[in-house]
């Protein structure tokens, strides 16, 4: 499905460039750069959030997630930037 159609990008695209580690995209913004694009109108950022937020929450879901559960409230898999904290687009 298309999610954004100024850049022409797939939820499967935005998926494909979410990864463990550091330098995981944290915003729709990282997303687009990741992907070579840059936002435009900005009416795909709430998409493509909610598919961060989904597809990182099913990485912390998973058994081969290398951290312990104990440190599961300070993974940098659940820092997705929502639009409160700054970038909107």
């Amino acid at each position: 499905m298309i999610v954004c159609s100024c850049n022409v990008l797939s939820d499967n695209a935005v998926r494909a460039c979410l990864h463990r580690g550091p330098d995981c995209p944290r915003t729709p913004a990282q997303v687009q750069a990741c992907l070579g694009c840059s936002p435009k109108c900005g009416r795909c950022a709430r998409t493509i959030r909610s598919i961060m937020q989904t597809a990182l929450q099913a990485a912390l879901d998973e058994a081969t997630h290398a951290c312990s559960t104990g440190c599961a409230t300070g993974c940098s898999l659940v820092k997705v930037q929502t639009a409160e904290e700054g970038i909107a687009a």
